[in-house]
């Protein structure tokens, strides 16, 4: 072996070491809550949390988002797929506590996070790149803003969908204004003031998910993601339908076709007390069902749920955003979320004092204001 082969042969070694610790520090510079991996030509996000259900922290935005903006510019960056270590949960939403902790302490936490986490939702709704969210588990909230707004989501027979808000004094955000009006019917209104939960096929069925594949076929799936050269949006869509596995029409319709009808039936009103009346006078067990569970809510919540579904049903994405950072500074300033994570994730009695306690105290003003410009403060994008 002569002295340049050797020399060749180092150097080889010396530039395999280097992208392999290149690699590492990707993976590990967020601290481990989230990683990124460059696999052929897709970049990986894996939100990695999984004892605590892959919730999205601040510090888990500040390194998807601008990891997002740099694929998106690199030519050697074709496609993202983005999904959650374990096998519970893609995202089962934000950090809670963090901002109940902040909310009582002052501190700046409960405008940052909202901020850079909607900042994050319309980067994702606005990638010019095939985004591909692998929602094998459960998705809530924070999680849901993750993954609705990028063009493929891909459910599987373990996925939990709701947007559960209403019940911690919250709305459902991350965008919820903006793709629950339209959805089917009164399905949206329906999801976001009763934090119903849709599972496996129903969430595709109704199109949350753009498909649905088995759960043990998801690792064969990302692998023939990440093959793809220089996938356009149609190609990634073709793999995905080469996938999935159709679904029955009688399926299909015993299960959603007649929630889409209860829905629409009882959820077509002018106010969240007229819904409750609709349900009361039906009487029927999923009527009761769900005024047991409306009761249970905050008022507060359920009235500025159900005009941010009225209001986002003729906005834009970005509109939407700007118009639930407003929202969700009001909730912090407000009791009802605060004594909502106290009853359900603290203390868990499951015994909310909200105030006010009822629809009738809840005044049209004090919804009104919840509305309002925040002036300088406002979202900007």
């Amino acid at each position: 072996i002569t002295p340049r082969l050797i020399f060749i042969s180092y150097r080889l070694r010396s530039a395999c070491r280097l992208q392999r610790i290149q690699g590492h520090v990707m993976s590990t510079k967020a601290g481990s809550e989230v990683l990124f991996e460059k696999v052929g030509n897709a970049g990986v996000i894996t939100l990695n949390r999984p004892k605590a259900l892959n919730a999205l922290n601040l510090t888990m935005i500040r390194h998807i988002y601008p990891q997002l903006k740099k694929w998106d510019k690199d030519s050697e960056t074709d496609l993202v797929i983005i999904k959650g270590a374990g096998d519970k949960a893609f995202c089962a939403g934000g950090d809670i506590r963090a901002i109940t902790e902040a909310g009582k302490a002052g501190d700046s936490l409960t405008q940052d996070l909202f901020r850079e986490e909607y900042i994050l939702n319309n980067t994702i709704g606005t990638y010019q790149k095939p985004y591909v969210a692998l929602i094998d588990g459960i998705t809530m909230g924070g999680g849901v803003g993750l993954s609705i707004h990028g063009r493929f989501r891909v459910a599987t027979e373990k996925t939990l969908f709701a947007m559960p808000e209403t019940g911690i004094g919250l709305f459902p955000d991350v965008g919820g204004g903006y793709f629950l009006p339209r959805l089917q019917g009164k399905l949206g209104l329906f999801l976001a003031l009763t934090g119903f939960r849709l599972k496996g096929r129903d969430v595709q069925r109704v199109g949350l998910a753009t498909h649905f594949v088995q759960s043990d076929k998801i690792v064969s799936l990302q692998k023939d993601l990440v093959d793809l050269k220089s996938p356009s949006n149609s190609d990634v869509a073709q793999l995905l339908d080469s996938y999935q596995e159709q679904m029955g029409f009688l399926y299909m319709f015993v299960f959603v076709g007649l929630l889409l009808f209860c829905c629409f039936r009882l959820f077509s009103a002018g106010s969240v007390e007229e819904i409750m009346e609709n349900l009361k006078k039906d009487g029927s067990a999923f009527a009761l069902k769900q005024t047991e569970t409306l009761a249970k809510m905050s008022p507060t919540s359920l009235k500025l749920t159900f005009r941010q579904i009225q209001e986002g049903e003729r906005m834009s994405l970005q509109e939407v955003l700007v118009m639930e950072y407003r929202l969700s500074q009001a909730c912090m300033r407000g009791n009802d979320f605060y004594e909502g994570v106290r009853a359900v994730l603290i203390d868990k009695d499951q015994s909310p004092k909200w105030k006010p306690s009822t629809l009738s105290g809840v005044s049209e003003q004090a919804i009104e204001e919840c509305f309002s410009s925040l002036g300088e403060r406002d979202l900007k994008l």
